[in-house]
């Protein structure tokens, strides 16, 4: 038989396994048996009923999250004229147009973690797409990055937006 620690034994005495808590009860709960002296993350498994073999049911998008991350995030704007003001004024750490992406390509530049593109510099930007595809920082209409509203963009991805990278499902 399994024993465990005191620590676990006095946190597993709390918890009703046959209980459904609600969202606001359940962070309560983890807070109370929390045991370690640094600040610890918490899994959250949500049962969708997708069936993601079927293209119409993928999931796929961002979200803001109302506290953020905890991580600032550096944020390169590719836009002309008043957009690139904007979002300047905004608050994005880099703004250009066809010279960022000719600094990308020339010079293998990426002291950034998030493009935001008008729908007008993507033409241009797909160049680089082999380059910015598989390490996720492709601007992309569905997770809010290619949009002719910058400032709200940028907003967002300051205040802790994430997008879902990768989802992983288990039947049952």
């Amino acid at each position: 038989m399994k024993s465990h620690g005191k620590k676990y034994n006095e946190a597993a005495s709390i918890v009703d396994k046959n209980n459904l808590y609600s969202k606001e009860d359940a962070i309560k709960l983890v807070k109370e048996t929390s045991n370690t002296k640094f600040d610890s993350t918490v899994e959250v498994a949500i049962k969708t009923n997708l069936d993601t073999r079927k293209a119409e049911q993928q999931l796929r998008g961002a979200l803001v999250l109302p506290h953020g991350t905890g991580k600032s995030s550096k944020v390169l704007v590719i836009a002309k004229g008043d957009l690139a003001k904007a979002a300047t004024e905004a608050g994005a750490d880099y703004v250009g147009d066809a010279d960022m992406i000719d600094k990308i390509e020339k010079e293998n530049w990426f002291d950034f973690d998030v493009i935001v593109a008008t729908p007008d510099m993507m033409p241009i930007l797909a160049k680089l797409g082999k380059v910015l595809g598989p390490r996720g920082l492709m601007p992309n209409p569905k997770t809010g990055t290619v949009t002719m509203n910058v400032k709200q963009a940028i907003d967002d991805i300051k205040k802790g937006r994430v997008r879902s990278v990768s989802l992983r499902l288990k039947k049952g």
